[in-house]
């Protein structure tokens, strides 16, 4: 069955940094577009990011534009967030996500498998 993975997650300070990674399994990684969320309490879970199949198309929301930037390694069936600059807003618990489809989208439910998530903390 297809399972999504994330790890990466932690307590940093503001300003710091972490590389979130998603490890896919069980499907076809190429032919995915890959999307990474985030839900912090209280909130509704908001897109982030999402990376083309071939990693030449990304979107990113207004929020993280310049601090973070996705990516994907086909060999390795993991795509990435690099996550720079963080701000106490930040923190959430970041999940992955795989559409089979070959256009990116910031819709949460244009995704058909989601990941068990990982937490982000950022103490002032």
């Amino acid at each position: 069955q297809v399972q999504l993975v994330e790890s990466g997650g932690a307590l940093v300070q503001a300003g710091g940094s972490l590389r979130l990674s998603c490890a896919a399994s069980g499907l076809s990684f190429s032919s995915y577009t890959m999307g990474w969320f985030r839900q912090a309490p209280g909130k509704e879970r908001e897109f982030v990011a999402a990376i083309g199949w071939s990693g030449s198309s990304t979107r990113y929301a207004d929020s993280v534009k310049g601090r973070f930037t996705v990516s994907r390694d086909s060999a390795k069936k993991t795509v990435y967030l690099q996550v720079n600059s963080l701000k106490p807003e930040d923190t959430a618990v970041y999940y992955c996500a795989a559409r089979n489809l070959l256009t990116t989208t910031t819709v949460a439910s244009g995704y058909d498998y989601w990941g068990q998530g990982t937490q982000v903390t950022i103490s002032s």
